[in-house]
């Protein structure tokens, strides 16, 4: 399924890996040192286009882990950086076996994952707040969420059931979508994207279940609020050299964290040189949490990266498989 099969095949075969496949290049934060000029298209747009990848992020977490209390990002020197790098990628090893090592699910040794050996370019995601937190949420939103856990019935929506029909799995392990911004984080395989521009819009493709959205940048406004999309309703505009894109009516199925179809979600894509992007977004729904707040990662030029075909249910049995156990198991009277 998608790249990370085709890299197996490629080494249980003896074949050279593309390079960079293991991991990217660190690229340094975009306020590290002076401000970059990309080139421009033949129609004078700032030139973003190209393949990315996030897989050198893998394993940062979102939010300003235990280790790192009382500190603000710009507080994190490289060495501490460094240390928490190895003892991420050391936790990678230990998890191997769970997560599909060959005593696990069969996904393959550990020298197998894309993600292997990451090398973070940033302690944690969480830029505002400071305190590198996501805000808390709301009672509405907790409340929306209590209808949430009471519908699964003390399962939950990926293994565990009930499983009365596909509705009650995720719509990622249905391969419907990750949603946006989930499209782009890191996950073991899957993890390039490209970005596509034409004069008065851009187009982005996502590895991870093939999903692909278009942003306008002619500055026509979003659709009527009736039409809601998993993906949202894109607008673009430039700020200078950073692309900044406006995304609204969302579904609320697959709103971020549990946000309502309220959530306006801004991004922005600030070349920070020839080998990266820094992708910052802000979350503003105060029907979900009670202040807007801000993520940032690093996406990695690569070239040797491409998006590969991405067959989501393609010789797939485990959806039928687990709705036909569940039907066995209440045949029996369980």
């Amino acid at each position: 399924m998608g790249k990370r099969v085709v890299l197996a095949v490629m080494m249980s075969a003896g074949l050279a890996m593309p390079a960079g496949a293991q991991t990217a290049p660190k690229v340094a934060p975009a306020s590290a040192g002076k401000a970059y000029t990309p080139p421009k298209t033949t129609w004078g747009d700032p030139d973003l286009s190209g393949t990315y990848t996030n897989t050198s992020e893998s394993g940062t977490p979102f939010e300003r882990p235990a280790e790192f209390d009382g500190k603000t990002l710009d507080q994190i020197t490289p060495a501490e950086l460094a240390k928490a790098i190895e003892q991420r990628n050391q936790r990678k090893v230990e998890r191997a076996p769970l997560l599909g090592g060959e005593s696990g699910t069969g996904a393959g040794p550990i020298h197998w994952f894309e993600d292997y050996d990451a090398r973070n370019s940033r302690p944690w995601m969480v830029t505002d707040p400071p305190d590198g937190k996501v805000p808390p949420t709301t009672d509405e939103a907790k409340a929306r969420a209590a209808v949430v856990v009471a519908k699964r019935r003390g399962g939950d929506s990926y293994n565990t059931g009930p499983f009365d029909g596909p509705e009650d799995l995720t719509l990622y392990v249905r391969c419907i979508s990750r949603g946006i911004p989930g499209s782009m984080m890191p996950a073991i395989y899957g993890n390039s994207y490209q970005i596509i521009q034409g004069q008065g819009w851009v187009g982005i493709r996502y590895e991870m279940v093939h999903e692909t959205r278009i942003i306008p940048l002619d500055g026509r406004p979003h659709a009527s609020a009736n039409i809601q999309l998993d993906m949202g309703d894109a607008r673009g505009h430039w700020e200078g050299n950073t692309l900044v894109v406006e995304t609204t009516n969302f579904k609320e199925r697959s709103a971020f964290r549990g946000a309502s179809s309220h959530l306006k979600m801004t991004e922005r894509f600030t070349a920070m040189g020839p080998k990266g992007i820094e992708w910052s977004v802000t979350l503003d729904d105060p029907h979900t949490w009670t202040r807007p707040w801000t993520f940032a990662m690093t996406l990695t030029h690569d070239e040797n990266q491409p998006v590969y075909e991405y067959a989501c249910h393609e010789g797939n049995h485990g959806l039928y498989d687990i709705l036909s156990a569940a039907r066995a198991e209440e045949a029996k009277g369980n």
